[in-house]
């Protein structure tokens, strides 16, 4: 798959109609492989057949930050083991997570994403980010011998909120692992596409690069503490059943450090203005599942915020399609991971609407998050943060950067997910 943000097009005698029918033709391509998932399944065990995944033991973690056992396998029980047989794809059961290996990827999984947002700068020239890359295994036959066969599947899309222009960019590129050079890493956070890529360093900095057309991102973000695990020791339940459940870790409170170029359009040409160097804070999400969404949910509203004290917060409701929560988690962390208070019982309440000119989809232009006789608030940095990802994952979701505020006392600054608004999220 090409990639889908394009470098400025030089002068073309092409006729319009030559044009277009290529245009058609990539997107019939893009949808192709968004159909593979729905081939008769496979057997497990991908991840030993899967050429572009090699381990890069070059990336070890630093010990302080080994997290359960030392050994490299992930042991069942008898039990669940039978369970799996016949599934298309392994189930998730209840266990600790180990690194260095949990930062690497987990072919056999269904669906993963490596994610990183965050704020940049002060003032009048703050600015958002959000960069997410995406791993899907489709359900290619393997008796396809073609080193080319798309039984993985890449994406990313990353945005910049510029608020004193009132825009927000975005770019996303797509492609499938292997010969052509998309590639993730299974022994440690290794993940490239088309140019753009996110890596752990040996002394854990997350290293991310986005060369997209409308601007390049490099960031460099560190935190001497350890990953904070979601649910119990990286079991997270998404629902009460534990049939819908996903591995899940946060780095949350990471110092970040920045270089900004935007590359601005003059008619058919670009102007590259001088970078900006910015510091600021960000939030790393990386979870993986086969199963996430209960019966009834057509979407989620989700958040990460860095609190101002040191603390840390994650929250998120599936949700149905009158808008109603499904179920529900509070996740408020101590600045060296300890919890602080988990809840299920958090009332969301959308405050007005905002619609966007593009999809028509309506949003909330605020949320309200009640809980234990307190109100808080999610106010968005600048209205539209809305990202079309019709070319790469498919429709349109909401990815924000907002503040967190109660009776008007700045208490964070973090991001807000809302999928499933214009349309029944499908993984």
């Amino acid at each position: 798959m090409q990639r889908l943000t394009k470098k400025t097009a030089k002068p073309t005698s092409k006729p319009l109609a030559k044009l277009t029918v290529q245009s058609t033709l990539r997107r019939a391509w893009v949808k192709r492989f968004l159909m593979l998932a729905s081939v008769p399944s496979l057997p497990l065990g991908l991840t030993s057949a899967f050429s572009a995944s090699t381990p890069n033991s070059a990336l070890p973690a630093p010990s302080s930050l080994l997290v359960g056992a030392a050994a490299s396998a992930h042991p069942v029980t008898a039990a669940q083991a039978e369970s799996v047989k016949g599934s298309a794809y392994p189930k998730v059961f209840p266990r600790k997570l180990v690194f260095p290996r949990d930062f690497g990827a987990h072919p056999d999984y269904r669906t993963e994403w490596w994610y990183m947002t965050g704020w940049l700068g002060e003032g009048a020239d703050r600015l958002g980010f959000q960069v997410t890359f995406f791993r899907s295994r489709t359900l290619h036959p393997e008796s396809n011998p073609s080193r080319f066969a798309p039984r993985q599947l890449l994406f990313a899309h990353a945005a910049l909120a510029l608020p004193s222009e009132g825009q927000l960019l975005h770019a996303e590129v797509a492609g499938r692992a292997g010969p052509a050079g998309a590639s993730f890493g299974t022994a440690d956070t290794a993940l490239a596409l088309s140019g753009w890529s996110l890596q752990r360093t040996v002394d854990d900095h997350y290293k991310i690069l986005i060369p997209a057309d409308q601007f390049t991102l490099e960031l460099d973000a560190f935190t001497s503490l350890a990953p904070v695990l979601r649910g119990e020791d990286g079991y997270s339940l998404k629902a009460p059943s534990s049939q819908f459940a996903s591995y899940y870790y946060s780095r949350p409170q990471l110092n970040v450090s920045a270089r900004v170029t935007l590359k601005k359009s003059l008619g058919s040409r670009r102007r590259t203005e001088p970078p900006l160097s910015l510091s600021g804070s960000a939030w790393f999400d990386h979870e993986w599942s086969s199963s996430l969404l209960i019966a009834g949910a057509v979407g989620w509203d989700w958040i990460g915020i860095n609190l101002l004290d040191g603390s840390s917060l994650m929250a998120f409701r599936m949700r149905d399609a009158e808008k109603n929560t499904l179920f529900s988690v509070w996740d408020w962390r101590g600045e060296r991971g300890p919890v602080i208070e988990r809840r299920q019982d958090v009332s969301w309440q959308p405050l007005g609407q905002w619609r966007s000119p593009r999809s028509l989809v309506t949003y909330p232009e605020r949320l309200q998050l009640r809980l234990a006789g307190r109100t808080l608030t999610l106010q968005p940095l600048m209205p539209d943060q809305e990202v079309n990802a019709q070319a790469s994952t498919g429709g349109f979701y909401y990815e924000g950067a907002v503040e967190l505020t109660e009776n008007g006392k700045l208490l964070g600054r973090g991001y807000l997910e809302l999928t499933g608004y214009g349309a029944p999220v499908v993984l």
